[in-house]
């Protein structure tokens, strides 16, 4: 039934997949921009070096096959001249050109593609997918046609390359267009090299094989070739950093290693390998024999050296391992108790966690202090606790161990007198003015503690603890006995060494900030403890007020505006909470005042807690001199408890009553002032305070009075007299109390014994996180030292990016995790760099030689070869470095023979050719060459003798594991 046939209708004007990928391919090309002539300048000899390479980047995909294709290009000045239609209508377009031009073989850092063929700028299709290959015969054609029709629709001048089989094999192939030219980019890639292949002679038959010149005279061909030796037996050269006796520091010798030095440098030769490349770069064909039985190619010979050296990949340093084990102690949980085991501690851990059994000891009689002090009373009850639980050889630190490091730490323990001790606890108490250089005031950057601070040191010790003897619970048992050294000082109004006087230092760590803290308690209750034995005698009824005394006393506290540590030297039990209203009145006769004088104090008060004039002032009313007080000093404050301050500050709210109630809290200072104020000066009013608290808020002005006299009239700041304002409110509330029997506003013994119980429920994770900015400081500080004996400008940069990257984050609390190990992973690479460094100055022999000169060029050359890819030799095998490497090899050589004689005999047996041609001349002073790279150049009209004359290239490179041929092949497309 010829109705029901189907009739069909082939469309043939609907594009198929392969004409949609052909003009997705051009519309690449033309959003790019390489359509048309390509024009440029001859390239300079090295620009593919220094110059800067980029790429673009797009997908396209044939069918649902994905392919990216990129472009690689030079990055280049525009040229000067925009008229270029002065155009030599022969000229070759300019991959042709780059083809011939001899001024960029052998680029020690490019894209494979820029090595074989000497391009400044190309385009890739490759799969997109990493395991994808186009591996069938058919395909790799389909493509090639594909860029073919692509190039010659839009006119490209550039070489478009398409990657085919597995992307390791690194197998491309290619075509680049010109007017009435087309280059054919071919290559071949074997595992085994065929023999004839090995030498030049072989690869001259391929050549000319390939090019199929009809000419009969050829033109001659110009040849570059390298071969490149390796060294890997640095025989005579030991890596010259010994690695620290670590048997010794385990046995106690603490010798080894000085504790507070970090240790510096790589455990292993930081450099692997080095590669001497020698070439010839311009050698015409007949001038040089290169075949399977004799070889000119003589590196002593080659005009030109180049030397790259291989690094180790992260060789192990010990700084590096130093920061990391530190820093994995951060990510412990454990708590001190579960490390040393909770048994060892009861009795202490109970003393320690229980404030209120601590709080119950201000009851008791002050202690006696003790006069003979040593370390063995330092290194106390817990050792003996530890002993009492378990073996004596089970506590995690030796007593040698221990022993130096709390003497390092505390060098005051080692006077045996206690009179001798006290002065000097004073010096190294933090009197010596700090060094106004950078490298110490790092500390305010990275907010870890000043150099030469007991913070710093405990970082140190804790670090070198961690890492040699006993890892966490090393650290765990030292830290406990801090813990017990701290309270022991407290206890017996011993000061802490290595510390700043003065309040905590808000630049510096939480843990320095509470060190200070504890300070700062010692050294008032000590005061207050030496008030105690002192002032029964001092106290007599005419006194005419403390000041005078304490005047007397000490001179260069007259310097202070009325702030005094010594206003606690009276007896604790002055301390009282202040009297009662009635009381008070009773005794002051103020009601009399009140009703007289509005906010002036009576007269008739006995003035008390003077501490001197205050220049040449005089109160307002009564017109006496007017004195400043010994006042309290306002609490010194941890970060953490001024957070806590503003946190419930802020949690008032902001309603009238919140804002009252802030405003009281926060003037518990200003209160104690205007009652010492009061004392020190009866009569006085809220004007005489103002003007010696706050002398802005007393405004004076000239003004004539009735008699038509000139005088100064004075009246407070508007701010001052605002109704009901804080500060009238304080003055009205003010008695006349002196400072010495106001109510404390720093109670030292509730603070102390706080920094106590924080100190000991630290658990060692926290500890590192409070010392890791101190160990990163010292790494720093380490590095820079460790620099300034090698002069490296690449590691001076390193170095600052440092020091900027390490401030942002760690002034911070909570640095994350991933930006520390930044830190440290930086600080290793500089490490690396100086041990190489030193590693290639010990083979070079840098310190050794005599001629200043030739050492000069030795350490330009060592510098150039840690910061750039190849270092080309000065001389080549004849400078002062050439004959250097010469030696090298040859000792290398020599090794090699002694060890292994019977090889040596094969070799002489007639053999492969490449063993037979090692043994001929200078070459046995080298091993044979592990790498082979030659270049073949030459111009010939192809295919017909009446073609253009055009650019032929190969390329070819032979090593153990591959041998590859890279060949340019041009043809005149429009004379055939």
């Amino acid at each position: 039934q010829p109705e029901s046939e189907v009739f069909e209708i082939t469309d043939f004007t609907t594009a198929s997949e392969w004409e949609r990928f052909i003009s997705k391919v051009e519309e690449v090309l033309n959003d790019w921009k390489l359509i048309g002539i390509s024009s440029g300048k001859p390239l300079e000899k090295g620009v593919y070096t220094t110059g800067v390479w980029e790429e673009k980047s797009d997908e396209i995909s044939f069918a649902d096959f994905k392919f990216s294709i990129t472009h690689h290009y030079l990055v280049q000045e525009p040229s000067d001249k925009d008229g270029k239609e002065e155009l030599v209508e022969d000229a070759l377009t300019l991959p042709m050109q780059d083809l011939l031009c001899m001024n960029n073989d052998f680029p020690p850092r490019a894209h494979c593609l820029v090595r074989w063929y000497g391009l400044r700028e190309f385009v890739v299709i490759a799969p997109a997918a990493n395991n994808d290959a186009v591996l069938s015969e058919s395909k790799c054609n389909l493509l090639l046609s594909s860029i073919s029709i692509a190039l010659g629709n839009t006119g490209c001048q550039v070489p478009l390359f398409v990657q085919i089989h597995h992307k390791w094999r690194r197998m491309y192939v290619g075509e680049c267009q010109g007017p009435g030219v087309r280059t054919d980019f071919e290559m071949v890639h074997l595992r085994k090299v065929p023999n004839h292949y090995t030498h030049l002679s072989g690869l001259l038959d391929i050549f000319k094989t390939k090019i199929g010149c009809p000419l009969t005279p050829l033109p001659p061909v110009s040849m570059a070739i390298r071969l490149t030796y390796v060294l890997q037996d640095w025989q005579q050269y030991f890596w010259p950093q010994q690695p620290p006796d670590i048997d010794a520091l385990v046995g106690g010798e603490v010798g080894g290693l000085e504790f507070g030095k970090l240790p510096f440098g790589a455990c292993e030769d930081p450099i692997s390998e080095l590669h001497l490349a020698t070439t010839w770069p311009h050698l015409t064909e007949g001038i040089i024999v290169d075949n399977d039985v004799y070889s000119d190619l003589d590196p002593l010979q080659a005009p030109q050296w180049s030397v790259r050296v291989r690094k180790a990949d992260n060789p192990q340093c010990l700084l590096g391992d130093f920061l990391t084990e530190f820093f994995k102690l951060c990510r412990r949980k454990e708590s001190t108790d579960e490390i040393l085991g909770r048994s060892a501690f009861e009795e202490e851990g109970k003393e320690v966690a229980d404030i209120t059994h601590a709080l119950s000891k201000l009851t008791e009689p002050a202690p006696v202090p003790i006069h003979k002090l040593s370390v063995t009373n330092m290194v106390h009850s817990a050792k003996k606790k530890i002993r009492k639980h378990r073996g004596v050889d089970e506590s995690p630190l030796n007593n040698e161990v221990l022993n130096t490091i709390l003497l390092f730490l505390f060098p005051d323990a080692a006077e045996k007198l206690a009179d001798g001790f006290e002065s000097r606890a004073s010096t190294s108490a933090g009197h010596n003015p700090p060094p106004e250089n950078e490298d110490y005031n790092l500390f305010s950057q990275f907010k870890s503690a000043p150099s030469d601070s007991l913070t710093y040191k405990l970082a140190l010790c804790l670090c070198m603890i961690n890492f040699y003897h006993g890892g966490v619970k090393g650290v765990a048992h030292l830290w406990q006995e801090f813990v017990l050294e701290m309270r022991y000082r407290w206890e017996n109004n011993y000061l802490i060494p290595g510390l700043a006087n003065g309040p905590p230092d808000l630049r510096c760590c939480l843990l320095h900030q509470k060190l200070q803290m504890l300070n700062c308690c010692i050294e008032r209750k000590k005061a207050r403890d030496q008030g105690k034995r002192g002032s029964v005698s001092d106290r007599s009824p005419g006194d005419t007020g403390k000041g005078a005394d304490h005047s007397a006393d000490n001179p260069d506290k007259e310097k202070e505006v009325g702030k005094s540590w010594d206003s606690w030297s009276d007896s604790e039990e002055e301390f009282f909470e202040c009297l009662s209203d009635t009381e008070d009145l009773k005794g002051n006769g103020q009601e009399n005042g009140k009703k007289g004088g509005g906010n002036k104090e009576p007269v008739n008060l006995k003035p008390e807690g003077r501490l001197h004039p205050h220049g040449k002032l005089m109160l307002l009313h009564p017109g006496e001199p007017l004195y400043i007080p010994i006042t309290q000093e306002p609490a010194p404050m941890t970060e953490d408890l001024l957070e806590e301050q503003s946190e419930v500050l802020a949690k008032l709210g902001t309603s009238a009553e919140g804002a009252h109630l802030r405003a009281r809290m926060q003037s518990a200072c200003l209160l104690s002032d205007m009652e010492s104020f009061k004392a020190a000066n009866p009569g006085c009013c809220l004007e005489d305070f103002v003007r010696w608290y706050s002398p802005r808020d007393y405004i004076e002005e000239e003004v004539v009075d009735e008699k038509g006299n000139v005088v100064i009239r004075g009246e407070l700041s508007a701010r001052m007299k605002i109704p009901s304002n804080m500060w009238v409110e304080a003055w009205e509330t003010a008695k006349p109390v002196p400072a010495r029997r106001q109510k404390r506003l720093f109670d030292d013994t509730r603070e102390a014994e706080k920094v106590l119980h924080y100190l000991a429920v630290q658990k060692p994770a926290d500890l590192a996180r409070h010392l890791l900015p101190c160990i990163i400081h010292a790494a720093v500080l380490k590095v820079k030292e460790e620099e300034a004996l090698e002069d490296i400008s690449s590691v001076k940069k390193i170095i600052k990016q440092i020091i900027s990257h390490s401030s942002k984050v760690l002034r911070f609390p909570n640095p994350e995790d991933k930006k520390l190990e930044e830190i440290i992973a930086q600080i290793m690479s500089v490490e690396a760099i100086i041990a190489r460094a030193r590693s290639l100055k010990a083979k070079f022999g840098v310190e050794k030689c005599e001629n200043e000169e030739e050492k000069e060029d030795l350490q330009r050359f060592v510098n150039c070869l840690l910061e750039q890819p190849e270092v080309s030799v000065i001389g080549a095998g004849r400078g002062p470095a050439g004959s250097i490497i010469h030696k090298l090899f040859v000792s290398a050589q020599r090794v090699q023979r002694q060890a292994a004689p019977p090889l040596d005999e094969e070799l002489r047996r007639p053999g492969s050719s490449e063993e037979r041609r090692a043994n001929t001349g200078a070459a046995s002073d080298f091993p044979p060459p592990t790498g082979r790279e030659v270049i073949l150049r030459t111009s010939v009209p192809r295919p017909a003798p009446y073609s253009k004359l055009l650019p032929q290239r190969m390329y070819s490179v032979l090593t153990k594991e591959d041998f590859r041929l890279a060949g340019a092949f041009s043809a005149d497309t429009t004379f055939f």
